[in-house]
């Protein structure tokens, strides 16, 4: 749990587009960027696995060696996870099918969904889950499917959904507006306004306010990107989502 501190607003979180360099485009061009990115296997999020036998067969004892210092972690099935952006991830993932992790749903779908969540969604998110995919790519953990029941093959549990957890975060006292977006690791979520001008994408700290202490989610504010479109085009060019947040701790 964080000390108190001085109730920060939306606007004051927010990072003006000329220190981004982030080339705004526009979004028919945003659009392919992300499907280009999320159908790539190796690409759709911000590290990837490969085996670490692959890695030896294809580029000898050298590429184990030259690997070594950029493993961000290895577990029992023989693979090592690296940066998306690696040589070695974009070399074993070149022949495999460009698709996406879960299909685009329809807008109808998408329709339903914002009954429920009570609030209309911005066009570009609209035409993320309607064109790119249903979730399964993106900054972190990836961007929630917006319904409920997608399950990664092999997998035991559901993927996160936008719609669940909204009304989870709603019954917990977040505003209406916040749509989770993606999971931030460790008590971090990264939210979208619905409501706010270019709808900000919101850093929120799940055990950063305490109602107790005269606070309210406002408090657990961390940062903000300028808008979903800023954000979405600094991860779609392959640029650290993350960045931004360092750079303004």
């Amino acid at each position: 749990m964080t000390s108190p501190q001085r109730r920060s607003s939306e606007p004051q979180l927010a990072m003006d587009h000329a220190q981004s360099g982030v080339r705004p485009g526009n979004d028919d061009e945003l659009i392919d960027k992300l499907r280009t990115r999320a159908w790539d296997p190796g690409l759709r999020f911000d590290r990837a696995d490969v085996p670490l036998a692959w890695i030896e067969e294809r580029y000898g004892q050298d590429g184990i060696e030259r690997i070594q210092g950029r493993i961000i972690s290895s577990g029992s099935s023989g693979k090592v996870t690296l940066d998306a952006r690696a040589e070695e991830i974009a070399s074993y993932f070149a022949e495999a099918p460009r698709e996406p992790l879960f299909a685009p749903i329809t807008r109808d779908e998408v329709d339903a969904a914002e009954q429920i969540i009570g609030r209309p969604l911005p066009e570009l998110l609209r035409r993320i889950y309607t064109e790119v995919g249903n979730g399964g790519f993106g900054p972190d953990a990836g961007i929630a499917s917006l319904t409920a029941g997608q399950r990664v093959p092999g997998h035991l549990a559901d993927w996160h959904s936008s719609v669940c957890m909204h009304e989870r975060n709603r019954i917990e006292g977040l505003p209406s507006s916040w749509l989770y977006l993606v999971p931030g690791g460790c008590t971090m979520e990264w939210h979208v306004s619905l409501l706010a001008v270019d709808n900000p994408v919101l850093l929120f700290d799940v055990d950063g306010w305490e109602p107790s202490w005269g606070e309210d989610p406002h408090d657990g504010l961390r940062n903000a990107s300028p808008s979903l479109r800023h954000w979405l085009w600094t991860w779609a060019g392959g640029g650290d989502v993350w960045a931004q947040v360092h750079d303004h701790a």
